[in-house]
């Protein structure tokens, strides 16, 4: 058995996984705006909760630039007192077993490509829509997390007058729009013509993102999860017809774009670092 954990500025998600299956999980809200110490102390008690003399490694996934090799994480998201953490140390030194740390995206592809809907498929980018917009890449069966571990930041090129983590993640909501993404989805369910405009404007956003992930990787499935994968069907028409204009027809004939299905595929994913 082993322990996963996804570990996010709201929340932190602890499951023992076996066999591909989570068969106990506890979520706390994570204590963000406190001391370092103190944030590692409420993640201990919570990996104490849950392991056994069964379980045999640990594996996390942090929102943030990892050095996998030494699972230093560095200014991870949404924990500020986070700057520098030797996670993989202090957690092997508490528990006696190895931990592998690693990117949130990264183990959100990991999770898509043991678990989800990445099974079968050897070439893929999982991207996630949400906060912010962020990719985990796997490529002939193997995770890519380059140099930094800093593979797969696509959020951050450069759009238009920002990046794509401003037109394609909760931003365009909040900062365009003055909504947040829930609200737009409600009014989306709602049929509310503002909303449903506004769908099909980060869905061309989103269209463009698309592309911008077949020129750089030409994977075999592109795979969205994240909050704002939930309204799918409210911007999946105009991705597609924004992507109509891609040079290369047999690559949008051969595509396969998706959405993440299985709940807590993070968590698993980080499990089999």
């Amino acid at each position: 058995m082993k322990i996963g954990i996804d570990l996010g500025g709201t929340n932190v998600r602890v499951g023992i996984v076996h066999n591909g299956e989570i068969i106990r999980s506890i979520s706390e809200p994570c204590r963000a705006d406190r001391p370092e110490r103190e944030v590692l102390d409420h993640l201990i008690s919570m990996i104490r909760e849950l392991k056994t003399d069964q379980v045999e490694s640990i594996g996390i996934g942090v929102p943030s630039v990892v050095d996998a090799q030494q699972g230093v994480v560095y200014n991870v998201a949404n924990i500020p007192s986070w700057v520098k953490v030797p996670l993989k140390t202090i957690l092997e030194e508490e528990f006696r077993i190895p931990v592998a740390v690693n990117n949130d995206c990264n183990c959100f592809a990991l999770g898509e490509y043991k678990f989800g809907e990445g099974v079968g498929y050897k070439d893929l980018v999982c991207v996630a829509l949400g906060t912010g917009v962020g990719a985990g890449i796997i490529i002939d069966g193997q995770l890519y997390n380059g140099q930094n571990t800093g593979a797969g930041e696509i959020g951050c090129l450069p759009y238009l007058a920002h990046d794509y983590e401003y037109y394609c993640g909760s931003a365009f909501f909040s900062k365009e729009n003055n909504l947040t993404g829930k609200e737009a989805f409600q009014m989306g369910l709602q049929k509310e013509a503002h909303a449903l405009e506004l769908w099909r404007q980060i869905g061309a956003h989103i269209g463009n993102l698309m592309k911008a992930i077949l020129f750089m990787y030409d994977p075999q499935v592109i795979i969205l999860g994240g909050s704002i994968s939930n309204a799918y069907p409210f911007f999946s028409s105009a991705m597609f017809e924004n992507m109509k204009d891609f040079p290369y027809p047999e690559t949008l004939e051969r595509i396969h774009i998706s959405t993440s299905r299985k709940e807590n595929i993070a968590l698993l994913g980080a499990s089999e670092l």
